[in-house]
């Protein structure tokens, strides 16, 4: 079993995004997971890097200390939240802290592991990460076919303001704040949360999924700023994208991604921003 894995931000020091490996009771966990964007004024936990960097690596610090054989995934991500939740109202006043600025992410957690004998693996998801199997006979499954629905959503403000002559994407980003953190104070209330937040007001709602791994399988995990590469690049395909990972290494890819976001210049025309924070993990057999 080998494990790669690579992550940095769009911007030099600072990156909300993180990728973690744990090892415990026989299973190996593979955490990657994409901080939402701050929509807020500034920084209220961390001024240097940033609040949800601290949520980031507040969360993945905290679950390592809740792995337990026992205990689900849900229960661990929920007593992990719990733990940080305490942390961030002992050195802050909640309510000082605007709601649109509680920070929120994305988490894919793959734990691999062994049932009945045959290696396995036990799929956990919040949020818009993107997970592949590669067969040993060289299919690609998209083991978690998730839309975000907000997506389509915020091409119809982009193409509003497109045609009204706003194409600067940061120009463009001010103008669409006030709806940005409409959502973010959706994301932060909801009964049964879609992403990985502080004030879950009940159980995550979490896609849950059981694989078996046969022999000579891989499994790339990554976030919507790697997988930009497919969607809405174009470059390649979710089959070839898995290819290249395996053949090329994911720093050649990640070279890949920010050569063309360089060269191309027009990258932030159908997103909020030109680039995003991009990391992945590849897992073989």
């Amino acid at each position: 079993m080998t494990i790669a894995h690579i992550s940095a931000g769009a911007v030099a020091h600072r990156n909300d995004d993180h990728v973690a490996v744990f090892n415990h009771g026989g299973a190996t966990d593979i955490l990657v997971i994409d901080g939402g964007t701050s929509v807020a004024e500034g920084d209220y936990l961390d001024p240097i890097h940033g609040d949800v960097t601290w949520f980031v690596h507040s969360f993945t610090a905290a679950l390592e200390h809740q792995l337990r054989p026992e205990r689900s995934q849900q229960e661990c991500v929920q007593a992990a939240v719990d733990g940080v939740r305490a942390r961030f109202e002992e050195i802050t006043d909640r309510t000082a802290v605007p709601l649109h600025a509680w920070p929120i992410a994305a988490l894919t957690w793959i734990r691999i592991g062994k049932r009945d004998g045959r290696q396995c693996a036990s799929l956990y998801g919040l949020g818009d990460c993107k997970s592949l199997l590669r067969t040993a006979a060289g299919a690609c499954i998209d083991l978690d076919p998730f839309v975000n629905p907000q997506d389509a959503v915020l091409q119809a403000e982009i193409a509003k303001l497109r045609a009204k002559g706003v194409t600067d994407p940061v120009e463009r980003r001010e103008r669409m704040l006030p709806m940005l953190r409409e959502r973010r104070k959706f994301q932060n209330t909801q009964p049964a949360p879609a992403v990985l937040c502080l004030h879950p007001n009940g159980a995550f709602n979490a896609r849950i999924r059981n694989i078996d791994l046969e022999a000579g399988a891989s499994l790339l995990i990554m976030t919507d700023g790697f997988y930009r590469l497919v969607d809405p690049y174009g470059r390649y395909t979710d089959s070839g994208l898995a290819d290249a990972c395996i053949e090329r290494g994911l720093p050649a890819m990640l070279d890949e991604l920010r050569t063309y976001e360089a060269v191309v210049g027009s990258t932030g025309a159908r997103a909020v921003k030109a680039a995003d924070d991009a990391s992945a993990a590849i897992w073989t057999a």
